[in-house]
């Protein structure tokens, strides 16, 4: 039966991949230890569970009304927003989606026409490549020239051409594990200010900054100028550790926001109504577990990133956000007889029973990621188990 040229055209995703590769070793028996989620290992508080409960017990399971939120989900967008970005929406100017990979494909959806061109930093989450060619649109990725994997103002500028229709900004980035500071964010800004586009700013770890870059600053907030060229995106998945609940939300221009909100209305109807209620939870009750967990991330990132440096042919830039190290591996791919990182990660599944995430699902072979939401006993027995295979410098 013949599919689509769109359908054929979509890979699997690697994060996705690798989850299920190691659980399949690991009902076989097999004690894997894995670093690809990008979940974090802590529980949905109670609290945000309890108000999912009561609208549950309060008769709220009929579709959301209306299908891009219900009026209480948007208004604690908003709230969000002012808190904790500086940012100040109305409820027209929001929408709550499926997660926030919804969020990016209703943007998308609503915006790209057949050769348009997305400006896409490398490294970059698996399902922005995939998104944008599927709603007919033409990837323009950008590679680093530094270790530290952040682009250069200049180097943004010079790939913008009169097709460019979206800039993807993704600070903190997944999967590098950095964060561009105010003065960067506000330097690319300064180098895209004769050009017209829009920036799509993916910010869902923005509540996860570690060091001297621990201030998150939104794009949207640079000037009233990028305001109305900016949509902001976000979701409750990593923050408050809901990813299973997915939740999302987006921020932007009226008109944007409405069409995205037109296609929603004819996918998927909305988020889960009860479950928004667990949003609104989240966002506006109490904020304890959001410190617990950056605490948790920002040592764990640091231990992380100390252990793989150890190790021969590996070198990582400790994060400054998100719950990932994205180390460059390149040095031991002749050791172990590779040509790259997904080589580098079959030899450490099948050989050290670890299971990572190769880099060239995010624009970039010579690297790997490794999620860092987990346990420091995990970590230092993963990390044990590969300094096996590689020894130690």
């Amino acid at each position: 039966m013949r599919l689509s040229e769109r359908a054929k055209g979509i890979t699997p995703s690697a994060t996705l991949a690798v989850a299920t590769k190691a659980a399949e070793l690991k009902r076989a028996g097999v004690n894997v230890i894995g670093f690809g989620a990008g979940e974090p290992d802590f529980r949905t508080p109670a609290h945000i569970i309890a108000a999912t409960k009561a609208a549950l017990d309060g008769g709220h399971t009929g579709y959301a009304k209306p299908s891009c939120g219900i009026p209480a989900a948007k208004e604690a967008v908003c709230e969000k927003f002012r808190r904790e970005n500086g940012l100040t929406y109305s409820p027209s100017q929001v929408i709550v989606t499926l997660g926030g990979k919804e969020a990016l494909a209703l943007a998308f959806a609503a915006l790209l026409d057949p050769g348009d061109e997305v400006l896409l930093p490398v490294p970059y989450w698996v399902s922005f490549p995939e998104q944008i060619q599927f709603f007919g649109g033409k990837v323009v990725p950008i590679v680093p020239k530094g270790d530290d994997l952040r682009l250069t103002p200049d180097q943004i500028a010079a790939a913008v051409t009169n097709r460019t229709r979206i800039f993807v900004f993704n600070s903190p980035s997944n999967p590098g594990g950095f964060a561009y500071n105010a003065a960067e964010t506000k330097a690319i800004a300064a180098a895209l200010a004769d050009h017209d586009l829009i920036v799509f700013s993916d910010e869902m770890y923005d509540q996860l900054r570690y060091g001297d870059r621990r201030e998150h600053f939104s794009f949207a907030r640079i000037s009233d100028a990028w305001y109305e060229k900016t949509i902001t995106f976000n979701a409750t998945s990593k923050t408050h550790a809901m990813t299973g609940w997915r939740l999302g939300y987006a921020a932007g221009p009226t008109n944007i926001i409405k069409a995205m909100s037109n296609v929603q209305s004819h996918t998927t109807s909305g988020a889960v109504h009860f479950a928004q209620y667990g949003l609104i939870e989240a966002l506006t009750g109490d904020q304890a577990h959001v410190a617990e967990m950056h605490a948790a991330f920002e040592k764990r990132g640091a231990h992380m990133a100390r252990r793989l440096n150890e190790l021969k042919g590996v070198r990582c830039i400790e994060p400054s956000g998100a719950f990932y190290c994205f180390p460059d591996v390149r040095e031991a791919f002749k050791p172990l007889g590779v040509s790259d990182g997904a080589g580098f990660c079959e030899v450490m599944l099948e050989k050290a029973h670890v299971a990572l995430v190769p880099g060239d699902a995010f624009g970039m072979d010579t690297h790997i990621r490794m999620s860092f939401a987990t346990g420091m006993e995990q970590i230092d027995t993963g990390i044990d188990r590969m300094a096996e295979v590689l020894g130690r410098k």
